[in-house]
């Protein structure tokens, strides 16, 4: 049996993230983008709210295609200010465009997002055996 951390036993989707997402290794640049964007997003947020309108980015943000959202305009950006189904906060959305860009010349400076990431860790996840919250 799966032992869950006390964090995601709140709701179904949180167990889901856990169970699929949640410390497992990303080595794939367009999941490490997304992840980017909603943690950026999720700053002052509940992560529950991020997740619950995940798929409104996805849809939203062009599939967290870097390129493409490196090139939105200030009328992209003002349709993403009117859709309900994303954080409408102009700032949380110009950091989206701006990362978007950081990360594009990370990965031409680097070869990949992963490689730039991974290289902190010399390539392999750190693996704690912490027991509780408070040691975390």
């Amino acid at each position: 049996m799966l032992k869950r951390c006390p964090w995601a036993l709140s709701s179904q989707q949180y167990i889901d993230y856990h169970d699929k997402e949640w410390g497992v290794p990303v080595h794939d640049d367009r999941k490490l983008f997304e992840m980017l964007i909603l943690e950026g997003v999720q700053a002052g947020l509940s992560w529950s709210l991020i997740l619950r309108k995940r798929a409104g980015y996805l849809q939203a943000f062009d599939g967290f295609e870097a390129s493409k959202i490196a090139r939105y305009d200030e009328r992209k950006v003002q349709e993403l200010l009117a859709n309900p189904e994303i954080v409408r906060n102009r700032l949380k959305i110009q950091a989206a465009l701006q990362n978007a860009r950081a990360f594009l010349q990370v990965q031409s400076d680097f070869g990949s997002f992963a490689a730039f990431i991974w290289q902190f860790v010399d390539g392999h996840p750190q693996q704690h055996a912490w027991q509780s919250l408070q040691e975390v």
